[in-house]
């Protein structure tokens, strides 16, 4: 386990059956496929070979159509699932060789998992559903509830704490959820598919809401969608699921500029590359771009790495002036063109 990853997963494979050992067998040693598995065993292969490292802080999408693994992956990560093979480790800990008491005490302590479907005890109020990991920790009624006001207010619910279950919309239950798990203060959220209940009016409100949660609080997320929009605008990273398998692992950028094959392509086609593709992204190499063109002006726009190409395209539309790329000093480090942009929204483009 390196100590630098939140989480490290090694080998993991789940298959469901009476007859899973033999079949990890011939999956694992004779790539025998899914269907094959599923004909001889009887059997059905949830995961496959599973292998990725997630850093601190990150906020880590797993994608996939139903039935593709992601939601088995998730629930590996605390052992509600016992994967079939494979080795976790989660900060540092190595979670398969935990017992049942010592796993629950970590789970209470270290992670939380919000779910899709709010999972509220309906009998309790607001502020006693978000407390209840603390409660479950032993930890005083009047701390406790002190505690959960306080994420109650982070989540924008305050004067909803003694409302019930019942009494809230969609939106406001999940972020009961979510504010029931930053209660708790986990180093690690799982989340999976929180939003995908809910219209697409409030999943992208709350969408954004989580996202500045995180940039606040730096939780290590494992981020469960089927949308590869919200996968795009929350991830740090993607991972892409296939029948159990991880095909492709990458930025929104890679994942969209150098799809691995033409599944992952597919996928992709139909997303806009205006918010996703960056300046670093397309930029020319500054030497490279003066030794062809000659030294740049002064008045051109400059744009950190991280500005978007909707951003860069604004800048160029109204002259036909290339825009530099500069570095957190200040220093110019690239340059955008026209034509640059044009391909890449046009073509995409190879550049990593």
């Amino acid at each position: 386990m390196s100590a630098q990853h939140a989480i490290e997963i090694s080998g993991v494979w789940k298959i469901f059956g009476a007859r899973a050992q033999e079949a990890l067998v011939e999956a694992r040693d004779k790539g025998t496929g899914k269907s094959e598995i599923l004909e001889k065993y009887g059997c059905v292969v949830g995961v496959a070979d599973v292998s990725l490292a997630i850093n601190p802080g990150e906020i880590f999408c797993v994608m996939g159509l139903s039935g593709s693994g992601k939601s088995t992956l998730v629930r590996h990560i605390n052992r509600l699932l016992e994967p079939t093979a494979g080795s976790l480790h989660v900060n540092g800990e190595d979670i398969m060789a935990m017992s049942n008491g010592a796993l629950k005490q970590f789970r209470n302590n270290h992670i939380a998992m919000v779910f899709q479907n709010f999972a509220l005890m309906p009998h309790r109020s607001v502020l006693e559903n978000v407390a209840m990991p603390l409660e479950i920790r032993g930890i005083s009624k009047n701390q406790r509830h002190e505690i959960a006001e306080q994420a109650i207010a982070m989540v924008d619910l305050s004067a909803w704490g003694n409302k019930y279950a019942h009494e809230l919309s969609g939106g406001m239950q999940q972020r009961v959820g979510l504010a029931r798990a930053l209660a708790a203060d986990p180093e690690v959220l799982l989340m999976d598919e929180p939003f995908s209940a809910l219209d697409p009016l409030i999943r992208r409100q709350l969408q954004g809401e989580f996202m500045q949660l995180a940039e606040k609080m730096k939780k290590t997320t494992v981020f469960i969608t089927h949308d590869l929009d919200e996968a795009v605008r929350i991830g740090d990273r993607i991972a892409i699921m296939r029948d159990g398998r991880i095909i492709q692992i990458g930025t929104p950028e890679q994942i969209v500029l150098e799809p691995a094959d033409d599944y992952v392509a597919e996928f992709v086609a139909g997303i806009s590359r205006l918010k996703v593709v960056r300046a670093g992204a397309v930029m020319q190499p500054l030497a490279e771009y003066e030794a062809e063109h000659g030294k740049l002006g002064e008045d051109l726009p400059s744009f950190a790495k991280q500005a978007h190409l909707g951003e860069l395209i604004e800048a160029t539309i109204a002259e036909d002036k290339p825009a530099c790329v500069v570095d957190e000093s200040g220093n110019r480090i690239g340059v955008v063109t026209r034509v640059d942009l044009l391909k890449t929204v046009i073509e995409g483009t190879e550049t990593s």
